[in-house]
């Protein structure tokens, strides 16, 4: 017996690990439930729910090739290996199939997973699939991985010219194997179950996400470039969801877009073009996972940022995760963030840099805020995403350069039609007054809506005086798989 042990791969097609076991013969399926390590990685209550609902999806299409999934629970990955040992010997397992994770505590548990079965003479078999180039194939001239991106995606692009990643044919129906599945659980103790109208924005399955990756190339990827920042227009692909979960897979996102560009990566329609160096800064952020496992532990790239005096001003951190700071870009953004378990990658950036510049919090606070409300949660994305906002990370944001809420507010939603949608009590307002209803010294405005709770000018002038007194700038130093476990 084959045994597929499913993770952060929710999908029948193009799933490498799944094919490889049907291929080698019988195979069952497993998912290990979490709880107290989920919690520990702050993964969001309306995340769990939409792994639950694609996994009850999951089943069901592997319930027509006759794959039977069982459902067993190890509460913290320390309990993994044991609680897959004992299946193993229950089904006379005679291989373990897994897809690839890069997170420190996922490679850590999957290594003492692979010891423990190999010990009870249990092949353990992993495959790159959530990636399209295995981390540690992309390197610069000296061997190191790669600090930019630009040089990242030069060599990723020279990869692509001589062999493009291909889907993996989908798996047949097997016989019968006798097995019963187990009912996928509706919710998890300690995860409440998000409102019914979160949950309809993001419906569960491969033919949803499939749906959307085919709706997106065919009707607005043309357009990706010029309207990707405009956050009251549906410019991006909303895919983000579905690509962590892995219920589509990054080659056929790539293959996708390149279809839809006569095969160019590089050349050809500018939408496609920038949308595939989005996938392209999806892998750049995994590989940083391998290649600097510091920042899997809370730790910034940057270690000479690590001296940055953050401020404690739990008061101002309060209004910014409750969406009262009294600018209305920023509030609009965080109440998408929590009304829906997503935010427009445009205003991710300017809320996470006015957290970090104007207010001078640790971009930790905000990192697990997000983390504890993005149904699209994801360890590299999100940490290199805070980071490059911080000026902490890798090929960050000049630490100079310093976003203002209200410039951004009034290039990017000019009609104010994304405030107004999120902040209804300034729907009366006029295209000039949207943006700052309440400005600071001012006795009049609009009496629903608070004043900002900083003055932007002081607030940048306070954030340059710290990043400009910071020791010299070190290269961040790659660390060796030993390191990874101090």
């Amino acid at each position: 017996m084959q045994l597929i042990w499913l993770r952060s791969d929710l999908r029948v097609h193009d799933n490498t690990a799944l094919a490889a076991a049907v291929a080698q013969g019988p195979c069952v399926a497993v998912y290990l439930t979490s709880p107290a390590q989920w919690r520990v990685h702050d993964d969001a209550p309306c995340k769990v729910d939409f792994w639950l609902r694609n996994l009850a999806t999951l089943s069901a299409a592997l319930g027509e090739l006759n794959i039977p999934l069982l459902i067993r629970d190890a509460a913290h990955w320390n309990q993994a290996p044991q609680v897959l040992m004992k299946l193993c010997h229950e089904m006379n397992v005679g291989a373990v199939h897994v897809n690839e994770e890069y997170g420190v505590n996922e490679q850590l548990r999957d290594a003492e997973v692979a010891q423990a079965v190999k010990a009870q003479g249990v092949a353990f078999h992993s495959y790159l699939d959530q990636l399209l180039f295995k981390p540690g194939t992309v390197l610069t001239k000296t061997g190191n991985y790669f600090q930019v991106f630009s040089q990242f995606r030069k060599v990723c692009y020279s990869r692509l010219h001589v062999s493009l990643p291909n889907r993996v044919a989908s798996p047949v129906r097997q016989a019968l194997t006798g097995i019963v599945s187990d009912p996928v659980p509706r919710q998890i103790d300690g995860f409440a179950l998000p409102s019914e109208a979160l949950r309809a924005l993001w419906p569960a399955g491969e033919n949803e996400a499939q749906r959307r990756l085919d709706t997106f190339v065919d009707q607005h990827i043309d357009y990706y470039q010029s309207e990707r920042d405009f956050p009251a227009k549906p410019g991006t692909s909303q895919l983000s969801a579905y690509l962590a979960a892995g219920v589509v897979s990054p080659r056929q996102c790539l293959h996708a877009a390149l279809q839809a560009n006569q095969g160019e990566f590089e050349s050809g329609n500018a939408g496609t073009v920038t949308w595939i160096n989005e996938l392209l800064w999806r892998e750049f952020y995994k590989h940083i996972l391998v290649g600097y496992p510091r920042v899997s532990r809370h730790r910034a790239f940057r270690p000479e940022t690590e001296a940055l005096r953050w401020r404690n001003a739990p008061e101002e951190l309060a209004a910014w995760k409750q969406a009262r700071t009294g600018l209305p870009i920023i509030d609009a953004a965080m109440r998408q963030l929590l009304e829906t378990g997503w935010m427009h990658n445009r205003l991710r950036m300017v809320v996470a840099m006015f957290l970090t510049k104007n207010l001078l919090i640790d971009w930790r606070e905000g990192e697990r805020f997000f983390m504890q409300h993005l149904i699209d949660g994801d360890l590299a994305a999100n940490n290199g995403g805070w980071q490059w906002s911080a000026s902490t990370g890798t090929d960050a944001s000049p630490w100079f350069r310093i976003f203002n809420p209200l410039s951004q507010s009034e290039k990017f939603d000019r009609e104010g039609r994304f405030i107004k949608h999120w902040l209804p009590q300034l729907n009366d307002l006029d295209g000039q007054q949207v943006h700052n209803p309440n400005p600071q010294g001012s006795l009049f405005g609009a009496a629903d809506y608070p004043p900002p709770i900083v003055d932007l000018a002081q607030s940048r002038a306070r954030a340059l005086s710290a990043f400009r007194n910071l020791p010299a700038r070190q290269d961040a130093i790659p660390q060796t798989p030993a390191d990874q476990r101090t």
